[in-house]
């Protein structure tokens, strides 16, 4: 069995409205949708630089249904970009809420956490030194040891 390639499939709870705001607050591009005659977009995909992005509206007929819908949502999207702060800078102004500060962290990146109007949780970080495994997992259990 190959994998060629893996997705983050989002079901927001208008899409029109979520592609607007990942071309604003990501600078996502709209590769196409497919529309209902009602208007529900059942299938969406975006480019967020060269990586896709695919969103729907809800389907509760079929029990999917938003985060914003069930209140939650137990996966967030990181999104590795060139300067963090710009972007979490940009999300914020196109609307997301800010959940943690970008802060430099022990595994080499510098990364923030923004929440999407539509209920997603995105982290959003740049590099800015290069750990290796072993020196993370010692800086790791460091954190929590000094916790």
């Amino acid at each position: 069995m190959a994998i060629h390639e893996v997705f983050a499939y989002i079901c927001v709870n208008d899409s029109n409205a979520a592609i607007r705001f990942y071309a604003e607050a990501f600078g996502a591009n709209e590769i196409f949708r497919l529309t209902e005659p009602s208007g529900r977009i059942g299938h969406a995909e975006l480019n967020f630089g060269d990586k896709v992005v695919m969103l729907c509206d809800e389907f509760p007929e079929c029990g999917i249904r938003s985060a914003k819908t069930i209140g939650a949502s137990a996966v967030t999207i990181h999104l590795h970009v060139d300067n963090a702060d710009e972007v979490i800078a940009t999300a914020i102004r196109a609307g997301a809420t800010l959940e943690r500060e970008p802060a430099d962290a022990f595994y080499g990146e510098r990364s923030g956490v923004v929440r999407d109007p539509f209920g997603h949780r995105w982290n959003i970080g740049h590099r800015i030194e290069q750990v290796a495994t072993d020196e993370m997992q010692r800086r790791y259990t460091k954190l929590l040891s000094d916790g």
